[in-house]
């Protein structure tokens, strides 16, 4: 090897050095900083990706090609569209939380998009799905039926008016999200689940059609209890939306006023997060979800976020905000495609008991209530 050709490899592996040392730097940087515990709490997704557009396009190509060295290859102008390469890798050049989330413990949460957020709404505090019970989870499950009586009591089913036009169809796409004030010997999981219809997210909504029918508004309440219907046609545990679904476009094909769909949820986090005192009284808090990959999504989220201002300025910090999930971070539709009136709410949290969902139930219907008679005069002038 000659003189010159061994100074060229030594300054080649010179600068690969350095640059490999300066790409591990500014991971370690970033870590520290997003994980220290006062910066956790203020990291917004909308906030990376500001920091993201700060830096050019070279950058990111620059700590990519570290580890894809086919990449220095390719000519800047040729470097234009890399829509290839975010379809084979998930990594969407110009944001950074899609280049560092896979390799940070729990950067990957960065992806989520809160469109509205609430009191408190962060990437730290967005809904967490509990997964489908397995067998064991369901048996010997006792219910504190004081609490529910309890509740019964203080929040009694209100009189109904006898309304035979259906406009409202509420369901539940994951039945089972059950409430552990409501059973005895959960063990405080935060995946408590059931198939019974009074610890379950099924309770929340028979009170909310109970709310609604008092006001006037038609309501079918579907309280099928779907980890059994997904059972009895073999589906598995993942496809509980392609199950929920079937039960919609069967509601909708059975009556052609039916025209708001509501799929009652709960959340898997604390008590602290998913509930707020208001004027004395306890509420289980309220979420939003709109899924970003369907025709209807803007319709979706102007209806989700007309409601949750509404809600705020009556009831300040019971929403949470609106959380926008594409199909990266869930089913990313949620059946909001066949209707757009279509919402999924999240409804308090495994720690909220039933007196504190009842008082959510009725502050939504209230402000729900309004927005329908408001829809309902601008279809009829049109």
């Amino acid at each position: 090897m000659s003189k010159n050709n061994g100074s060229k490899a030594k300054s080649i592996l010179l600068k690969t050095l350095i640059g490999s040392l300066g790409t591990i730097a500014l991971g370690f940087i970033i870590a520290s900083l997003l994980t220290s515990s006062g910066v956790k709490q203020y990291v917004y997704s909308p906030t990376l990706q500001s920091v993201s557009q700060i830096f050019p396009k070279e950058a990111h190509l620059f700590l990519l090609e570290q580890e894809m060295a086919a990449l220095s290859a390719y000519r800047s102008e040729e470097r234009e569209n890399f829509d290839w390469m975010q379809l084979a890798t998930n990594i969407k050049l110009g944001d950074f939380r899609t280049l560092l989330g896979r390799e940070i413990p729990g950067l990957g949460t960065y992806h989520s998009e809160i469109i509205v957020a609430g009191e408190g709404t962060n990437i730290t505090t967005i809904p967490i799905e509990s997964p489908p019970p397995t067998d064991d989870q369901l048996e010997n499950q006792t219910v504190e039926q004081d609490e529910i009586d309890k509740a019964k009591e203080e929040k009694p089913l209100k009189d109904t008016k006898n309304v035979s036009e259906k406009s409202v169809y509420i369901y539940h796409t994951h039945s089972w999200e059950a409430f552990e004030p409501l059973l005895k010997g959960s063990n405080n999981s935060p995946h408590t689940s059931s198939t019974n219809p009074s610890v379950n997210v099924i309770a929340v909504g028979k009170k909310l059609k109970n709310e609604l029918e008092s006001r006037g508004i038609g309501v079918k309440h579907n309280q099928s209890n779907v980890r059994e219907g997904m059972n009895a046609k073999g589906m598995e545990p993942y496809e509980s939306y392609v199950y929920s679904r079937g039960l919609v476009k069967e509601a909708l094909a059975q009556n052609e006023n039916m025209s708001y769909l509501i799929d009652i949820h709960r959340d898997s986090q604390p008590a602290e997060i998913t509930t707020k005192k208001i004027d004395g009284k306890n509420y289980a808090r309220i979420f939003f979800v709109v899924g970003k990959a369907h025709k209807n999504y803007e319709k979706s989220l102007e209806i989700a976020n007309e409601l949750h201002h509404e809600l705020e300025k009556k009831y300040p910090g019971i929403s949470r905000g609106i959380y926008v999930k594409t199909k990266a971070e869930g089913n990313g539709i949620y059946n909001q495609d066949l209707s757009d009136r279509a919402l999924l709410l999240e409804f308090g949290g495994v720690d909220n008991n039933l007196t504190e969902l009842y008082n959510s139930v009725e502050a939504f219907a209230e402000v729900f209530d309004g927005y329908y008679r408001s829809d309902a005069k601008k279809v009829n002038t049109n």
